[in-house]
């Protein structure tokens, strides 16, 4: 994906397209493609302390500037107190991200090209200079902005005691006694020592939010690198909080990350173009928890950690789809070893000691977890071994309840709901105010309670093993064809104490795409184009029809403005994979219904060079144009369109026409 001056024409266009880079344990990089820091969450180090969480912003920025006798080149980029003060984008002729983000500037007779990539497994970042000097000696200086805060926050000068001490090849800045120093490196330029402040940097996007949008940053000093007239010189400067780091050239570093990055591909055999930039992009979401010992998902960058739901919802995608099966069977290991009272975390404490367990449908996206699992590796005597015991615990819970008030009810179908707390997906939480409490019975959860049901009877055949609940799917089925299903051809969303909700809702959909269904052929082709005509958005679908009093077409504001909007119009990018899996079913895995699902995925080829390059967004306006909103890259919007591209496009999962609509 290459980006040109058409891409940057001002700052305003310049600051529309972010990149990122990961290092597997929830650190990360990222900034917009003209490198202007526009979210306090960018930066070129933000260390994973406690993997996959505790992420720290140590290392800021690194500009550039160049000199040459009579003549001085900035190519720095900043806004400073809302007024941008240095304009070094007008230099930058080039930007490509291909997993590593590539920036060349062109000025005079002098080209600088730099890169930026993590040491997988490390809190390390390499930024990897090539110049090629013009007639003229020049100089590049280099000035790091470093920090040291959670990145949820932010600094004021005051606020922070810095001590900077030089170090062979560089500087050492220790800032918190928590927090292990910043060491910056570079072995082929002279570090000059200082003491400043960058004052007073502004975010455009957290102003956008409604977050506080300044901050400060300290200046350690600055790095010079000489060139002789018509010099080529290749070197790096590697910041890390790892020690003996930087002892490893910076081109042998990037060549160990291509090599990795490469195999990934390589390992699961796709062509085409897509897939490939998908299965990379998915990449960044499967990282390693210090708590545990084993792999988990990161729900999305910038703010998010692991979540149990996200989890088991992108894990088909990012393990499965991507031949990642050991990653798979860990994260699965991982999450039945903290299961309790039959129900999965729905998110881990920074020391994996505080376990949040407030979902109702974790557990059950777990048997769909499972179930993907099976389909693609047919691994039996795994599930046997360490999983089938947790999924007879999850059953057996649900059926006599467990806490939050999530249990069966008389007529087979599972209510939850607990005063103040949320529950399903639709969990949007301002102080005590919950947007979309959605208590009594939500229509997804009865349709995930159902295939967890026929899953587990299933297994249990296969395992010769006895299945207590003999008959309880047949019972679901029509209790739900009962209550949840409206003349005028759709599903009503909730089932609760008020009465049936008749609000036009997605969540109705996952009673067509999963594997089996609750509603006959010609009520899941209803469905299907209920949800096309009046919530499909291109990149997402829509978490609530426009026509609704409560329809919020447009994701911005403070946080209260944007939590309101969450799940009342904007639309999401993971509702894709069952919208298109449902497409693919309700018209019998026809060839124009194949068409069609490729029709649905084609857009995202574009999207792909949008907000996070490289990566789906989370969220996206309802209102047309659908612009991108929330993290920038998402796990479970990554995951979904790669599904569904393999398996409903290119046909390259398992068979899936083994569930057809109507088989119950």
């Amino acid at each position: 994906m290459r980006f040109g001056k058409g891409d940057w024409r001002n700052f305003e266009q310049g600051i529309q397209k972010e990149w990122l880079v990961t290092n597997g344990i929830g650190g990360y990089a990222g900034s917009t493609i003209i490198n202007a820091n526009t979210r306090r969450y960018h930066g070129l180090l933000l260390a994973a302390h406690n993997p996959p969480g505790y992420r720290v912003l140590q290392w800021v920025k690194l500009d550039e500037m160049f000199f040459i006798p009579g003549r001085c080149y900035n190519l720095a980029t900043n806004e400073r107190a809302c007024e941008v003060i240095e304009f070094g984008f007008v230099h930058l002729q080039q930007v490509t991200v291909d997993d590593i983000p590539t920036f060349v500037y062109s000025f005079g007779d002098i080209t600088l090209e730099k890169q930026v990539f993590m040491v997988h497994g490390q809190n390390t970042t390499v930024v990897l200079y090539r110049v090629q000097n013009g007639v003229h000696p020049g100089l590049l200086r280099l000035t790091p902005m470093v920090n040291c805060r959670g990145h949820h926050f932010h600094t004021d000068r005051d606020m922070l005691t810095v001590v900077p001490e030089r170090i062979p090849g560089g500087v050492m800045v220790k800032a918190r006694d928590e927090i292990p120093p910043l060491r910056l490196l570079c072995r082929e330029a002279t570090y000059c020592k200082g003491d400043r402040w960058f004052t007073c940097m502004t975010y455009a996007a957290e102003r956008e939010r409604g977050e506080r949008s300044y901050e400060d940053h300290y200046i350690p000093g600055h790095f010079e690198v000489a060139l002789a007239p018509g010099e080529y010189k290749t070197f790096a400067v590697i910041g890390t909080v790892t020690r003996n780091a930087g002892e490893i050239s910076g081109e042998t570093l990037l060549e160990e990350e291509r090599r990795r990055i490469s195999s990934l591909v390589t390992q699961v055999g796709y062509e085409d173009t897509l897939a490939c930039r998908l299965v990379r992009a998915a990449d960044a979401f499967v990282v390693q928890r210090r708590s545990t010992g084993t792999k988990t998902v990161i729900a999305g960058y910038p703010w998010f950690t692991d979540w149990g739901r996200d989890t088991m919802i992108a894990l088909p995608g990012l393990t499965l789809c991507t031949g990642r099966y050991d990653d798979a069977r860990e994260i699965l290991i991982t999450f039945a070893r903290y299961a309790r009272r039959g129900l999965l975390p729905n998110a881990f404490g920074l020391g994996g000691q505080e376990v949040l367990y407030n979902t109702v449908d974790a557990s059950l996206w777990y048997f769909q977890a499972v179930h993907k699992f099976l389909q693609y590796t047919g691994d039996y005597e795994f599930i046997r071994q360490h999983i089938y015991p947790v999924l007879k615990d999850i059953i057996a819970w649900y059926v006599k309840g467990t806490d939050f008030g999530i249990g069966m009810d008389e007529d087979g179908l599972i209510k939850a709901g607990t005063p103040g707390v949320q529950l399903t997906w639709m969990d949007a939480k301002v102080g005590d105010w919950v947007v979309t409490p959605r208590h009594g019975k939500p229509v997804e959860i009865q349709a995930l309670w159902y295939n967890a049901l026929k899953i587990l009877q299933r297994l249990a055949q296969f395992y010769n093993d006895e299945y207590p609940y003999e008959g309880l799917a047949t019972k679901v089925r029509e209790s739900f064809q009962r209550q949840f299903w409206l003349p005028e051809g759709w599903l009503c969303d909730v089932v609760g104490e008020k009465g049936r909700d008749r609000k036009v809702r997605p969540n109705q959909l996952l009673a067509v795409s999963l594997p089996y269904a609750m509603l006959d052929r010609e009520q899941g082709y209803k469905v299907f184009h209920k949800v096309w005509q009046e919530l499909y958005a291109t990149y997402g679908i829509r978490s609530l029809a426009p026509d609704d009093p409560d329809y919020r077409g447009v994701y911005k504001g403070d946080r209260v403005e944007r939590d309101g909007s969450y799940h009342q119009g904007t639309a999401w990018s993971w509702l894709i994979g069952p919208f298109v899996t449902a497409c693919r079913r309700v018209n019998g895995y026809s060839k124009e219904s194949r068409r069609q699902a490729a029709a649905f995925i084609i857009p995202f080829r574009d999207h792909l060079r949008d907000h996070g390059v490289g990566y789906i967004s989370e969220i996206f306006d309802g209102n047309e144009p659908v612009i991108p909103r929330g993290c920038i890259a998402q796990a479970w919007g990554v995951a979904e369109i790669l599904r569904v591209y393999v398996e409903e496009v290119l046909e390259q999962g398992p068979n899936l026409k083994d569930h057809l609509l109507g088989q119950h």
